[in-house]
């Protein structure tokens, strides 16, 4: 009676023999892809370090989409120069901190400083083009451009203290939360208040 063999569960099996193949192929594709670049980075283009989203992750950093244009002006980059130079730009993005726009306006002059810009005609290059000593020199960057490190907390351990054991972070956090909800319903009570107190004088 356990014995459940009316299933076709062999109809419904999802076998993996190309994997081996798979492997190779895109292993070749990346090759390709290196070559038809080339010289260019294999990574593509530049991004920014941002924090992740939510309370729970923003403690740590990764890549974003693309420079802010405010970024790219403190950079002394025109945004319509930077998706030629391989920087990633992306105009919906907003700089709420200036800790993170001073990262990455360092982080878009280092990139510039390294930077290696081949002429479009070597017998006419242009201001702001390397010069052919550096061109001899330049090589592809296989790996991630200016890879993003976490930046570890300078919190050391430490005894809690009697203050902190009798305050609740949860209670503050839910008070101010309340606070900030009902901000409005308490200027409008208060106004009407007054409204009425003012009535009651006259």
């Amino acid at each position: 009676p356990n014995a459940h063999f009316h299933k076709d569960w062999d109809k419904r099996v999802k076998c993996w023999f190309d994997q081996p193949g798979r492997k190779l192929r895109r292993r070749q594709t990346r090759e390709k892809k290196a070559l038809t670049v080339a010289p260019r980075p294999v990574a593509g283009s530049l991004r920014p370090v941002v924090r992740c989203q939510t309370f729970k992750y923003n403690t740590k950093v990764r890549a974003g989409r693309g420079f802010t244009l405010e970024e790219l002006k403190a950079a002394g980059i025109s945004r319509k120069v930077a998706p030629t130079l391989g920087i990633a730009v992306d105009h919906r993005r907003r700089n709420r901190s200036s800790e993170s726009l001073q990262a990455n306006v360092q982080r878009l002059k280092e990139y510039r400083s390294k930077l290696i810009v081949f002429p479009r005609k070597l017998s006419k290059p242009k201001r702001g083009d390397s010069d052919e000593a550096e061109l001899k020199v330049a090589s592809q960057l296989a790996g991630p451009i200016l890879p993003i490190r976490q930046v570890p907390s300078a919190v050391k351990a430490r005894a809690i203290t009697q203050e902190e054991r009798s305050t609740s972070v949860f209670r503050s956090m839910r008070i101010a939360r309340a606070n900030a909800r009902l901000i409005g319903v308490r200027e409008k009570r208060a106004k009407e208040q007054a409204e009425a107190d003012m009535l009651k004088k006259k």
